[in-house]
This record gives structure tokens, C-alpha cells and sequence, in this order.
């Protein structure tokens, strides 16, 4: 199971909206390493976190199998390979929380998104995923029986203990 966080707030480099952007990512996760698109939620409009003056963001979650006979991609390389598809739509990468014409996070990965690594890059889980509803909401409708490999929490319960940040589904 790989759990990839999808988001934008700013027109991509070929000015697209960032909806247009986030379902031409998920298309693009589709492609990689031979993995499956088994799952993508729908799309969340959310406030910026932490809270600022740039564009709401639109947000989801895709979930990718590794077909049967095939090995999971090593963290390190599959960063590598969303952070090109994040180049392609124009991310700049300026300075942390900054908006974005695309931001591609790994939330989780391993048998049941179950991997906990501290170092290198990326950490897993997702060092923030257990604080913004943006991520488990749409979390929620892909891998519904998640549990927080370090908090031994599923979404769920994480989700119900954030206050209100503000997300509301795209029409």
C-alpha cells in the first residue's frame, strides 16, 4: 500500500487550475514503477495550514498498489520520482509552506502503510498527516481501515480529535 497525498494552490506552469493539476497527478502517479491507481478520493477545498493569506487549496488522496510479482519502490526513489512530477507542473520549491502549483506527499507505504522510518528522506509516515484533516478526510474514502503505524490510531480516531480545519469537498 502507498498512500500519496495530492495538492495545489496555485496555477500550474501551463495554466491550469490547480483542480486540472491535481487530477493530471493522479493520471501521472498511475505511470510509475508499473504501480496500480487503486483508489483516489474525491476532492477537498481546504484553507491554507498553517494559516495565511495564500489561495485555498484543492486536495486529495490517491492510494497505489504494487502489482503481485513486483517490489514496493524504495521511499528514496519514489520522492524522487514525485518531486519530477512535481517539477513538471512548475513547483518551485522556495521555502517551506509556501504555495504551490503542486505538492505530492508520501503518507504512508509497506504492507498496510505500515512503514515507520525515521531517516533519510522522506520519513513515513508522514510526519504531519496525523494533524490536517485535508489529508485524512480524503484518507478516509481510500483506506478506510488505516491505522497510524507510530499512534497505533486509525484515521478515524485521528481525524475526530482535530478541531475544524475548514474542508469541504469540491462540487
Amino acid at each position: 500500500m502507498i498512500l500519496i497525498g495530492i495538492g495545489a494552490n496555485l496555477p500550474s506552469s501551463y495554466g491550469e487550475s490547480p483542480l486540472d493539476t491535481v487530477r493530471w497527478a493522479s493520471i501521472q502517479l498511475n505511470r510509475l514503477f508499473s504501480l496500480n491507481l487503486r483508489g483516489l478520493s474525491r476532492w477537498y477545498r481546504t484553507e491554507p495550514l498553517p494559516p495565511s493569506e495564500q489561495p485555498f487549496y484543492i486536495n486529495g488522496v490517491a492510494h497505489l498498489a504494487v502489482p503481485a510479482g513486483r517490489l514496493e519502490p524504495e521511499p528514496a526513489e519514489l520522492l524522487i520520482r514525485l518531486q519530477a512530477i512535481e517539477a513538471r507542473a512548475g513547483r518551485i520549491r522556495a521555502e517551506q509552506n509556501a504555495a504551490r502549483t503542486l505538492d505530492l506527499d508520501i503518507i504512508a507505504m509497506g504492507e498496510g502503510g505500515q512503514m515507520v522510518r525515521a531517516t533519510p528522506d522522506p520519513i513515513l509516515p508522514h510526519p504531519r498527516a496525523h494533524m490536517r484533516a485535508f489529508v485524512l478526510m480524503p484518507l478516509l474514502e481510500v483506506a478506510p481501515t488505516w491505522v497510524h503505524p507510530s499512534f497505533r490510531r486509525s484515521a478515524r480516531e485521528l481525524l475526530k480529535a482535530l478541531p475544524d480545519q475548514n474542508v469541504q469537498p469540491v462540487e
